[in-house]
């Protein structure tokens, strides 16, 4: 039966491609507004994870992830996970703005219900998203059951040709199977933009665009057999520099976050948290 689920799960995601990020269009690791709008395509191959104190305590993993646009403001996605190294314990939070960092095949919804005009090359923007995420395993690394999860979150932000400014949050919960449940996250982010006069260019030319981000995470302890887990959960804040390069039908953007405050409930801590990602779009062909 667990195959057959897989099976099924595998062709559900050929048959309807979706991607999940804010990836190509705005920050690494915060929440932003951009949709891709109607008859958008989006391909995203990302590369991403978090070191701690040595080897044992690394994540590492590629999603690949296909987005497309339904109208100009609402956009379905979802993402596919290649593990590369996962640690004994949960993660604490997402690594990326709404991916998830388990191996779990993940559908998001977005619509951005507000766009304003603030003058000639500015405006203001607000977008809501709600998805699901399924296991594609039946157990995590340490012993618990995996479990479906849905998440919810939204931002709201200032968009002009030279700066960028976003503000977001979010909220996943798991189910609960057999006494197991992965404890619950809440996210905040706040995104700072900045496109240099000289690097204002429009299409075909190459655009590239510096970031400050900043991101605050509390994932409550997990409950395993009906009991609470003792090392589970925690918090922490992190900021760091991004950039994304534009060029064509192609996106290039990658950053790193360092830990300000972490609060780990005996887990190892974390020196830094990574993602590269590379994107293709098809609606620019």
């Amino acid at each position: 039966m667990r195959q057959l689920r897989r099976i099924a799960l595998l062709m559900l995601i050929v048959a309807m491609p979706r991607g999940a990020s804010a990836s190509g269009h705005g920050p690494v690791f915060g929440g932003a507004t951009p949709t891709l709008g109607r008859g958008g395509w989006q391909l995203d191959q990302v590369w991403m994870g978090r070191l701690g104190n040595g080897s044992r305590d690394d994540e590492q993993m590629l999603r690949t992830m296909i987005s497309v646009g339904l109208t100009e403001d609402i956009q379905i996605s979802g993402s596919f996970p290649i593990p590369l190294q996962t640690p004994i314990y949960m993660p604490r939070g997402r690594p990326m703005a709404l991916m998830s960092a388990n191996q779990d095949a993940e559908g998001i919804l977005a619509w951005r219900f507000q766009r304003r005009p603030l003058g000639p090359n500015a405006r203001l923007e607000s977008t809501v998203y709600g998805g699901m995420a399924i296991p594609l395993e039946e157990f995590r690394k340490d012993g618990m059951r995996a479990t479906p999860s849905m998440y919810v979150a939204a931002a709201t932000g200032y968009v002009s040709r030279e700066h960028y400014v976003w503000v977001g949050g979010g909220y996943q919960r798991s189910a609960e199977m057999s006494g197991d449940r992965a404890g619950a996250t809440t996210f905040v982010s706040a995104v700072y933009g900045f496109r240099p006069p000289a690097l204002r260019l429009d299409y075909p030319k190459p655009d590239l665009r510096f970031f400050v981000e900043a991101v605050g995470e509390h994932t409550e302890r997990g409950q395993h057999h009906g009991f609470e887990m003792e090392f589970s959960g925690g918090s922490a804040v992190l900021v760091g520099p991004t950039a994304l390069l534009l060029y064509k039908e192609y996106g290039l953007e990658a950053g790193l976050l360092f830990p300000v405050y972490q609060q780990n409930n005996g887990l190892p801590n974390e020196r830094f948290r990574f993602a590269i990602n590379f994107s293709y779009f098809f609606w620019m062909r």
